[in-house]
């Protein structure tokens, strides 16, 4: 970007940083449900049990991703996206420093897993307004030509926040003895967030209003209740948005929350070897997404989005001969596949999803359709994947995200985005 004016850059790593700090938050707990919040939090008998518990945890924050939606997105679309960026990454990484602080069960009881779940709860609440925002602050400032490149920004803040998170748990396991980890290593990056968090607050208040919003509200006054503008004349648009995020979700929760649990339980490899293999290929992430950034701009981000969800549908496929094959050379390889892939169905909707809006609605739209989608897609997924492969195997997990994929291609091929504004 060294030919780019600094405001531009700022923008950019304005976009970015969020979404980093967003699944940097996200993926730290996601890693310590797999690791260590069962036995810590939901004590029992059963492993299975305990790691099933701690994934439903998990989904707490999907379900309070729309809510946190509807509030920011409120907001985004009356005052401004830049105050309700700050506001949302504030209440995001407040309620994951609270967690570094929180008692386990053997501490305080039921209280333990409530006030977990809480927390949850409001790192969900603060997410549901940060993709949305993010998305928009950087496509809204856009030249034309390029809103496929300017809106994978966002997007490459996933494999920056996932890369931070599953290194510094992998240097803490090479560091500190199990024992450690499970009395108090796994707080360090609940903690470290605070500093995450720091940052993106630094570069987001000097920013100021994307000309498009500026432009919506020099030619009307913003809509009194967006949701209900959005809901009136813009369902279809909201619905199938939702349904087209679902594979990028699945994929996501699928190579690196289940994987991670299932490949240092049933399979028996050890977490620090996992967490290595996971580190490398979620560069393969980084990849996907600025190859799709580049294609959208070439072709579309719709027919991008369609190529990837054909891929990751065959992606399904290969779930179980090569994560169950054994080997950790294919383990590997269906990982850095999967996470490419993904970056096909995550990369452009960046540019894709809010050139679904309207301006004057485009947070609200943007972040319900993200957020509601992520519930489907995300939310569920290692509590569905972990009892399918209980009950069933693996074959099972790769049908159900073949399912998730043909569920986002369906979308895609029965919506076309509106003319940019």
């Amino acid at each position: 970007m060294g030919t780019q004016p600094a405001s531009t850059r700022r923008i950019l790593g304005a976009s970015l940083v969020g979404t980093a700090v967003e699944f940097y938050d996200f993926y730290i707990y996601a890693t310590a449900a797999s690791l260590v919040f069962g036995p810590l939090f939901f004590p029992s008998d059963n492993p299975s049990a305990q790691l099933l518990s701690a994934y439903a945890s998990f989904a707490v924050a999907f379900i309070a991703r729309p809510i946190g939606a509807l509030v920011f997105g409120h907001y985004g679309d009356r005052i401004g996206r830049k105050s309700t960026l700050v506001a949302s990454l504030l209440v995001m990484g407040g309620s994951t420093l609270a967690i570094a602080f929180l008692p386990t069960f053997a501490m305080a009881g039921w209280l333990a897993p409530l006030l977990l779940c809480l927390l949850r709860f409001g790192q969900g609440f603060g997410l549901g307004g940060e993709w949305g925002g993010a998305a928009l602050l950087a496509v809204e400032n856009a030249p034309p030509g390029w809103r496929g490149r300017y809106g994978m920004f966002p997007q490459l803040g996933a494999p920056v926040g996932f890369i931070a998170a599953n290194g510094l748990f992998l240097l803490l396991g090479l560091w500190l003895s199990d024992a450690d980890f499970r009395a108090w290593g796994w707080r360090l990056p609940f903690l470290a967030s605070a500093l995450l968090v720091g940052v993106g607050l630094w570069v987001r208040l000097k920013l100021t209003e994307t000309p498009a919003f500026a432009a919506a509200v020099a030619h009307a006054p913003p809509p009194a209740v967006p949701i209900a503008e959005l809901l009136r004349g813009h369902w279809r648009e909201t619905l199938g948005g939702t349904f087209a995020v679902i594979a990028c979700f699945a994929l996501f929760y699928l190579s690196t929350a289940f994987a991670l649990g299932f490949g240092t339980t049933k399979l028996g490899y050890a977490r620090e070897t996992f967490l290595g293999v996971q580190l490398v290929a979620i560069l393969a992430l980084a990849l996907g997404i600025l190859l799709s950034g580049w294609l959208s701009d070439r072709f579309s981000p719709r027919a991008v989005l369609i190529a990837g969800c054909a891929a990751a549908i065959a992606t399904g496929a290969l779930l179980a001969p090569l994560l169950g094959s054994g080997s950790l050379l294919r383990v590997g390889l269906f990982l850095g596949l999967a996470l490419f892939v993904m970056g096909f169905v995550y990369g452009p909707l960046g540019a894709w999803l809010p050139g679904l809006f309207p301006a004057r609605v485009r947070y609200t739209g943007a972040s319900m359709a993200f957020n509601l989608g992520g519930i489907l897609g995300g939310g569920l997924a290692p509590v569905l994947a972990q009892a399918l492969a209980d009950r069933g195997g693996l074959a099972w997990v790769g049908a159900y995200l073949a399912a998730a994929a043909s569920a986002s291609l369906l979308a895609l091929l029965l919506l076309r985005p509106r003319a940019a504004d």
